[in-house]
């Protein structure tokens, strides 16, 4: 596929992404989220989480990160992941917000095979303001950023696992939402799929996540 051709399926990709919800419905299972975070694990627990009705605030440990060699040869993969199994394709949707205040500070979403392959996306702190960011890692780490929705309000994050690929996407309502980036991902293996937060440079920071919502489409 040439790069023109990407770029409109992308577009048709984005335009189309709740009439794609909506179409599916049928097809899928879905998980009410006042139920995942039961079914959730930590990889690397914070410093501390607690977790009230529908809601999660989580405050991270100082110098985590996830991150692969890129650049500098850095390599962390101490930042905080809280997951479950899903096989085959799936939708995975997250508000959440965060006290960001040094840099790298970092909230979202994350989808991982092992520690050289994994996506995560969110909120970054960068150059004294937020980003939404989105870090696609297959042995070498590959990041790209964008203006962050808001300044000060909460972000969905959406994830959508489908054949190869992974696409992300964020809003500000929680019902139109922008394609951000789409990426190979490795198919048919089933994965680890939660939120995730991080401190590479400070001391620490707290986040809020809710309304967790997966959708899995039935086989």
């Amino acid at each position: 596929m040439d790069r023109r051709r990407f770029i409109e399926d992308s577009l048709l990709v984005t335009a189309g992404s709740v009439l794609f919800d909506q179409a599916m419905d049928a097809a899928i299972a879905s998980s009410p989220h006042d139920n995942l975070f039961a079914r959730m694990t930590w990889m690397n627990e914070p410093a501390s989480s607690k977790i009230t009705g529908e809601q999660m605030v989580v405050r991270s440990r100082p110098k985590t990160d996830f991150w692969q060699k890129t650049f500098d040869g850095y390599v962390a993969d101490n930042g905080h992941f809280y997951h479950l199994s899903v096989p085959g394709e799936f939708t995975f949707t997250a508000r959440f917000n965060g006290k960001y205040a040094t840099l790298y500070d970092q909230a979202g979403l994350m989808v991982r095979l092992d520690s050289e392959n994994w996506m995560r996306c969110g909120t970054e702190f960068l150059e004294g303001k937020r980003f939404a960011s989105v870090v696609f890692t297959r042995t070498y780490s590959d990041g790209s950023t964008m203006p962050d929705l808001s300044e000060t309000d909460p972000v969905w994050w959406r994830v959508i696992r489908k054949k190869d690929s992974i696409e992300t996407l964020c809003s500000l309502n929680g019902v139109q939402f922008t394609s951000v980036r789409m990426g190979y991902f490795q198919p048919s293996r089933p994965v680890e799929v939660g939120i995730m937060c991080a401190a590479p440079s400070g001391q620490g920071f707290e986040a809020t996540f809710e309304d967790l919502k997966l959708q899995t489409v039935s086989t």
